[in-house]
């Protein structure tokens, strides 16, 4: 997990979490998030009143409070499970690279939701476009095979036979002459 740790996005989120709250982080990224005060803030700029307690106590369990507020807030924000991370993850560096995807996530909500800051980071998500059909059109649909079910051109069922049916077989090479209906196939065949 920490290979996949990316120096250059934490550069980029530094940047843009300093412009959207005008706040330092310092030289430690994860010493300086881990009390949870300018994340909290973050999300206060994102979606006003989201944290209503701020604690700035150094205990560590009013810093690993104002962490769960923040993953709270960023639900709530309209964010992914999946994109979240656990407070330990920052707190106690047990996978920072989670948290750097969270938070490039976070940007990413942001800027879908209209956020302009001037650090262009994070992937905008897509909007939904729903599609409205009328009960002709849907009933025209049912009548189409389509691509992935494959093809039915070029195939019969010449040469089969019955089933229960006979299969004589011989040996063109030995002289036998071949039959004279189809209930006979010949060695080549399998």
């Amino acid at each position: 997990l920490a290979q996949k740790y990316d120096p250059q996005k934490e550069a980029e989120l530094r940047t843009w979490i300093e412009s959207v709250t005008g706040k330092q982080i310092g030289p430690d990224f994860q010493k300086g998030l881990k009390d949870g005060v300018i994340l909290c803030e973050l999300m206060n700029k994102l979606q006003p009143n989201s944290v209503r307690k701020i604690n700035r106590s150094a205990q560590n369990w009013h810093q690993l409070e104002n962490l769960s507020n923040f993953i709270k807030a960023m639900a709530t924000y309209g964010m992914n499970p999946v994109d979240l991370f656990e407070a330990n993850d920052l707190f106690e560096s047990g996978n920072l690279t989670q948290v750097q995807v969270s938070l490039l996530a976070l940007a990413g909500m942001a800027k879908t939701k209209g956020l302009q800051s001037g650090v262009d980071i994070g992937v905008k998500y897509s909007e939904k476009q729903q599609r409205n059909f009328d009960e002709a059109k849907m009933k025209a649909g049912q009548c189409v095979i389509g691509l992935q079910m494959g093809t039915n051109k070029c195939a019969s069922q010449s040469g089969m036979t019955a089933y229960g049916t006979r299969r004589h077989l011989y040996d063109p090479k030995n002289q036998i002459l071949p039959p004279m209906d189809h209930s006979t196939i010949s060695l080549q065949m399998g």
